[in-house]
């Protein structure tokens, strides 16, 4: 009987270590398959000069990259439009058993005939004046992100919801994705927690009718011009806005404002980081293709599976470089690079192939030599640490176990990297 147990033992052995290694020899059969890479060089000008000091960086190179993603990849935002009234609907000081504030807002925006509102929910911790926040979107509504009863829907208190709105909810809608936000902990930590619905901003569907862009339409424009901003940049306009609405609230720092992001919304914080410095830190999360993942390795999702599958989320300038990521000007080490002298964060999943996790380290790599004409430090090692091994420089980095998602891991590297650059 020993003897069966003992040979069933390293049968079993057999199988799951050929299956491990088929894995290996799987992911490196398809590493191999990577393009060499030759990335545009983030310190030579395009007059050709050596960018060799902050200063150059700042009032030469800096300009240069950032017209090239505004104009080629994200796109221009045709003008300004702040909110023009912002309405209290909620406020309490016993939330989150007793330990936080609850306000939540909603900021109002017109020009002309066209109106969008913005519900913004904030947990903040008691006792802390002026609040450092972590300020990021969610996917599926404020209610989602904690099972507080308190949290309104769409700005309203379930009684006054239709029967039609209503019908549109699950049974367990409420919490359903506090997972990924783990509020306790983070006002535990005293960081506030500010978020709001993606889609308040603009719908994630490829129509431009019904957000943010018809505000800036000129007469008989129904939708943006080549050049000029997709859903994503529309996103990150309204991280901009809720950062104006932050310049006007006691109850938070508008100095310490940590912008986060996952997956879209992860492309969408590096985007919105690089195009309005008041943000003191950004993280990406998984953010892939169109994030921190360089465009040139084709690996996962590429360039032309983004523009086919979600063709309202970049410019349409963009979708010149399907199939043709080495005639892009620009990879995403430089959008990170937009960021410095900021402290970024970027963080991969083991099991995120999609999203690239070698390539979003790669790229995080490869903006190090900006940081370092500031003196900071960037990604100072040569390959992908091992999981679940964090990098906390000014650049920070790493690869969690796991598959695309945010997971208390995650947060709990966050909170770490922002007591070492906000304190």
């Amino acid at each position: 009987m020993k003897s069966f147990i003992i040979s069933i033992y390293f049968v079993l052995s057999f199988i799951i270590n050929s299956s491990a290694q088929s894995k290996i020899s799987t992911t490196i059969k398809t590493e191999a398959l990577v393009p060499k890479l030759n990335l545009p060089d983030l310190l030579i000008s395009e007059n050709g000069s050596q960018i060799n000091t902050k200063e150059t960086w700042e009032q030469i190179r800096r300009p240069e990259i950032l017209e090239l993603f505004t104009n080629q990849v994200y796109g221009k935002v045709p003008g300004k439009l702040t909110f023009n009234k912002s309405e209290v609907l909620d406020y309490s000081e016993e939330a989150l058993e007793n330990k936080a504030i609850r306000k939540q807002v909603a900021l109002h925006f017109k020009k002309g005939s066209k109106s969008i509102t913005m519900i913004v929910l904030m947990y903040l911790p008691k006792g802390v004046k002026n609040a450092p926040v972590f300020l990021g979107y969610n996917f599926s509504g404020n209610h989602a992100v904690h099972a507080d009863p308190s949290i309104l829907i769409s700005g309203k208190k379930v009684a006054q919801l239709s029967p039609d709105e209503l019908a549109k909810l699950q049974p367990d809608f409420r919490g359903k994705r506090n997972s990924r936000w783990q509020a306790d902990k983070i006002v535990a930590a005293g960081y506030g927690l500010v978020t709001l619905d993606y889609g308040n901003v603009d719908p994630d569907k490829n129509d431009f009718s019904d957000g943010i862009h018809a505000l800036f339409y000129k007469q008989n424009q129904t939708s943006p011009e080549p050049h000029q901003w997709g859903s994503l940049a529309a996103w990150a306009w309204g991280m901009s806005r809720v950062m104006d609405y932050f310049e006007t609230e006691n109850l938070v720092d508008e100095n310490s404002v940590i912008l986060f992001g996952h997956s879209r919304l992860g492309k969408t914080a590096l985007w919105a980081g690089a195009s309005d410095s008041r943000f003191s830190i950004v993280i990406s999360n998984n953010s892939g293709c169109g994030g921190a993942a360089l465009s040139r390795r084709r690996f996962g999702e590429k360039v032309s599976d983004i523009n086919t599958n979600f063709p309202h989320w970049f410019a349409k300038n963009f979708h010149q470089y399907n199939e043709n990521e080495s005639a892009l000007p620009i990879d995403q080490h430089m959008l990170i690079a937009l960021i410095a002298p900021r402290p970024v964060y970027v963080a991969s999943a083991s099991l995120d192939p999609w999203a690239d996790p070698n390539g979003e380290f790669l790229s995080a790599k490869a903006a190090t030599p900006v940081y370092e004409l500031y003196g900071k430090k960037g990604i100072e090692v040569d390959q992908q640490p091992a999981v679940n091994t964090p990098i906390h420089n000014t650049i920070g980095y790493h690869l969690r176990e796991g598959k695309h998602n945010v997971t208390a891991y995650d947060w709990d590297q966050y909170i770490q990297f922002s007591n070492l650059y906000l304190n």
